[in-house]
């Protein structure tokens, strides 16, 4: 039995486009609600982490090396540390990590 990819095509297309349409169809007015604003204001934010953090962990030789390398890279980030002080420190901590663990 053959299935035709057109259909698995169609189907992502159409759930794509269904969840950009629907809400310019049915929100006309500006959303003055507060809690909703600010929902909608952190969605972008959410989404970025919850694909970015489990990543961290995974793309390491061992998940220990990048939670390691996320707490570090959360620390120096809280205290300030720029894009790439806090990345070249998350690097050197993963490969301290599993130099000395292989």
């Amino acid at each position: 039995m053959t299935r035709n990819p057109y259909i698995y095509i169609f189907t992502a297309w159409f759930v794509s486009y269904l969840i950009r349409v629907l809400p310019l169809t049915f929100i006309r007015k500006p959303i003055k609600n507060t809690f909703i604003r600010s929902f909608l204001h952190y969605v972008p934010y959410v989404t970025l982490a919850v694909m970015t953090f489990p990543a961290i962990v995974e793309a390491t030789q061992i998940p220990l090396a990048g939670t390691i390398a996320l707490i570090i890279g959360i620390v120096l980030a809280w205290f300030g540390a720029g894009l790439f002080p806090v990345a070249c420190a998350c690097c050197a901590v993963v490969f301290a990590v599993e130099f000395f663990m292989m």
